[in-house]
Parts: structure tokens; C-alpha cells; sequence
């Protein structure tokens, strides 16, 4: 598998780092693990909660576990910061498990890219706490969370 650019690239400007941002929110949305490693470089070191992983391959394996237990889920990221090549963004997404408990996850995450607009180290935060199916907020098809939904901000979260 060889690098490609995948812009925007760096360095970010406010419109830019939002597009990277709702890129990545998108990825993500897919729950599909090969397309999502293809936004990080071939050697790109992650920390996840508690899990450590490096390469394109790793990324694969931890998205793969996460999301066979994580059913239903559906993100939603918002831009905190940006610098250079260097995004800061805050997060909450919804899922259940197997025995239909729902649960909803917060976290920050720091990204660095190359200058090909890959992600080159990604540290990710998470808190996850229970909460009744009736608190739920996201209620989008699975995939591409619609223009119009209300954001983080929007929703208080």
C-alpha cells in the first residue's frame, strides 16, 4: 500500500482544519476500518484509551474489535484548535452493546499530519459513561452525519 496526499494539507487554516476535521468525522462514520487507515501514514503511532498502536495494520486490528462491540455508532467531532500542522478536536459518539445497553463516549484528540495531509500521530482521550436509550441524540441513518444535525456545541455536549 503506498502514501498518497490527502488534503487538505497542512499548514491549516481555520476553514481547512474544519474540512479535516468533518473528513475524518466522516471516515469514521463508515465503521469501516481499511478506508479509515488510509488517512494515517504507514507507520503511524496511535494512543487510544488504553491501547497503543503503530502502523496501518494495528489501526486496522483496533478498529476492527472496537467497532464489533461498539454497535450503532455514530460520531460527531468539532474542531477545538490548529496550528501548523496540528489539529486539536473534542468529540462525543453513540453506541451499544450487544445486550443493547447505550452508552455515549467523550474525548479530545491531538492529530499531527505530514505534509501529504496524512495523520501521522494521533492521541485520543475517552471517557465513556452509560446513559438510557431515551437520552439518546443522535438518530441519523448509519454513515455520514446529515449537514443539518446540530454539532456538539449545539447539542451542549
Amino acid at each position: 500500500m503506498t502514501d498518497q496526499t490527502r488534503p487538505p494539507v497542512p499548514p491549516f487554516t481555520r476553514e481547512t482544519a474544519l474540512a479535516k476535521v468533518r473528513s475524518a468525522e466522516d471516515g469514521w462514520n463508515t465503521r469501516d476500518p481499511q478506508r479509515v487507515s488510509l488517512a494515517y501514514t504507514q507507520d503511524s503511532r496511535w494512543r487510544n484509551r488504553t491501547e497503543f498502536a503503530t502502523g496501518r495494520d494495528e489501526i486496522v486490528a483496533l478498529l476492527t474489535r472496537k467497532w464489533n462491540t461498539e454497535l450503532d455508532y455514530r460520531l460527531i467531532k468539532e474542531l477545538w484548535a490548529h496550528d501548523g500542522n496540528r489539529i486539536a478536536v473534542r468529540f462525543a459518539y453513540e453506541h451499544h452493546d450487544d445486550a443493547g445497553n447505550w452508552y455515549r463516549s467523550y474525548g479530545n484528540e491531538n492529530w499531527e499530519f505530514d505534509e501529504h495531509g496524512l495523520m501521522r500521530t494521533r492521541h485520543a482521550s475517552i471517557n465513556t459513561l452509560p446513559i438510557a436509550e431515551s437520552e439518546r441524540a443522535y438518530f441519523w441513518p448509519l454513515g455520514r452525519r446529515p449537514d443539518d444535525h446540530p454539532g456538539l456545541s449545539d447539542l451542549g455536549f
